[in-house]
């Protein structure tokens, strides 16, 4: 009842409005880890009401910049809260509402012998190459970066050495754009580029199924990060783009979201 109740009430937040026949496409701005869910969620939208809804996937901080510099986007889904609540406090968004919950795990080459017990020797370790994404620009890359201060209570120094070997592979304004049908991650990892990444799980799991000999490894409690994602409606967007907001925060469009791996936020 409760969860229900806040859902009724986000919805109300983001406003309602009705859906028309053959209306413009929603235009959706999105962090890379939700494309496939986003990919689902849209289509069942638009099963239901008749509109689509086309996906810009990216780093969260790099789309936040696109948006504030006037890209039309619509609703934007990031993979943390403050960069929604930026464009908010600028003016440029509505209020921001948490819609989903992550986490971060490491993505292992085959050839590297680490558990979630060795896991921050074997980062340490000078032979082991460590792949992050891009702070500031991706939340990914920030949410390492808190991995790394939470090591400093087990090793002290472990933050600084940690900060100066990772390899900021993905997510920065010069990263190499990612293939569309294949994770970034787990290619990365399986040519060598790095033998351990730490990224969301949702993104360690779709880079197993494309190469099933990469292992995901669960982060240590002591250091473990979750992710918090935040959605917004960008001042002047459609009424299908505020019914496409909380179709998201629906009981399909939540169920969805927990099918891909990521914890929903209003379902019972």
């Amino acid at each position: 009842m409760l969860a229900t109740a806040r859902a009724l009430s986000i919805m109300a937040v983001l406003g309602a409005g009705a859906v028309a026949q053959g209306a413009e496409p929603v235009r959706l701005y999105a962090a890379g880890s939700l494309r496939a869910a986003m990919e689902e969620i849209g289509a069942a939208f638009a099963r239901r009401s008749g509109t689509a809804v086309v996906g810009e996937f990216g780093a969260s901080g790099l789309l936040r910049d696109r948006i504030a510099r006037g890209a039309s986007a619509e609703v934007f889904a990031s993979a943390n809260m403050a960069h929604p609540r930026a464009l908010a406090a600028a003016g440029r968004a509505g209020p921001v509402v948490l819609f989903a919950r992550n986490r971060l795990c490491a993505l292992a080459a085959p050839r590297v012998n680490v558990t979630s017990e060795t896991l921050l020797e074997r980062m340490l370790d000078p032979a082991v190459k460590l792949g992050t994404s891009t702070p500031k620009a991706d939340p990914s890359g920030d949410y390492a970066w808190e991995l790394f201060d939470k090591a400093d209570a087990a090793r002290p120094g472990a933050s600084k050495a940690l900060a100066e070997k990772a390899l900021q592979l993905t997510g920065g304004p010069d990263s190499a754009p990612p293939a569309k049908d294949r994770s970034v991650y787990g290619m990365l990892v399986t040519r060598g580029d790095a033998d351990i990444f730490l990224t969301y799980c949702t993104n360690a799991l779709v880079a197993q199924k494309e190469a099933p000999t990469l292992r995901i490894v669960a982060i240590p409690s002591a250091l473990a990060v979750g992710a918090d994602y935040g959605l917004t409606v960008i001042d002047g967007a459609s009424p299908a783009a505020r019914e496409f907001a909380q179709f998201v925060l629906s009981g399909p469009g939540q169920g969805i979201l927990l099918r891909h791996g990521f914890t929903p936020v209003a379902l019972p």
